[in-house]
């Protein structure tokens, strides 16, 4: 949960300068609305961001901080851009409450793995 923290964060704080950048920043801390052409561009970023961290690395930046990475369940190895690509449309699923859902899937399953990580066959494990 801290790793999904720590990469929200991060693309927080991308999207406040995509506000930026479309003229649409404001003070505070309150969620800035981008225009299509900025929001459509975020949400490939952030799409991209999962998906490429995932399949060549296992790892995004949130989950480098917490030290577990992601891995194919056969082969132990970074899971690759179809595998990535289904864990990270799956987080439409498992984000749903905040993140509630993955919480209790993740809680209740055998192996502590959430629908994503079901739907891809992968594994979340600790590195050094």
């Amino acid at each position: 949960m801290v790793a999904t923290l720590a990469d929200a964060v991060l693309l927080a704080l991308v999207h406040r300068a995509f506000g930026a950048a479309d003229g649409r920043l404001r003070t505070g801390l309150e969620f800035t609305q981008l225009s299509p052409r900025y929001g459509v561009a975020w949400l490939v970023l952030a799409v991209l961001y999962y998906v490429r961290m995932e399949a060549y690395l296992g790892r995004t930046l949130g989950t480098m901080l917490m030290r577990i990475q992601v891995v194919d369940a056969v082969t132990g190895l970074p899971p690759g851009l179809g595998k990535a690509a289904v864990r990270t449309a799956a987080r439409v699923i498992d984000g749903g409450c905040g993140y509630l859902v993955a919480l209790v899937v993740v809680v209740n399953s055998r192996q502590r793995r959430r629908i994503g990580d079901m739907l891809a066959h992968t594994l979340v494990v600790r590195r050094p």
